[in-house]
């Protein structure tokens, strides 16, 4: 399917790519095991046919200081920068005015109807594969 984005002023085809939504922050897991979550989502995306993955790990309401958010989103970083993932978004950002979220809605149409879009959910981080 063809869309003009009148946001992102931009014509392209949009894929039905497959959302895949993981809560990492139940159980109150350690930052390690977070981290190691997030891994093994990332690795295993390819072969569900998975193309964005959305990260729930709080924001560090318990008092812990959103240490899981931190260094998931270091993490993320890095796997951006060797190219393992194509980038991330972060919940703050997630908005129709975004333009890595633009760019994410035609990887995935699922995202534009997500609960978390335009709500500044800094518990969320979003994985482009």
């Amino acid at each position: 399917m063809y869309i003009i984005n009148k946001y992102c002023k931009e014509v392209a085809i949009v894929k039905s790519g497959i959302l895949r939504v993981v809560n990492i922050k139940s159980g109150m897991p350690a930052v390690d095991a977070a981290i190691k979550t997030i891994t093994y989502n990332i690795k295993n995306a390819g072969a569900l046919g998975v193309s964005v993955i959305k990260f729930i790990h709080g924001y560090g309401s318990s008092g812990k200081g959103g240490s899981i958010r931190t260094e998931a989103r270091k993490y993320l970083e890095r796997m951006k920068v060797r190219g393992i993932i194509k980038g991330y978004i972060i919940g703050e950002e997630f908005s129709i005015f975004d333009e890595t979220t633009c760019k994410a809605f035609l990887v995935c149409e699922d995202l534009r109807r997500d609960s978390d879009l335009e709500r500044h959910n800094n518990g969320i981080t979003i994985v482009i594969m």
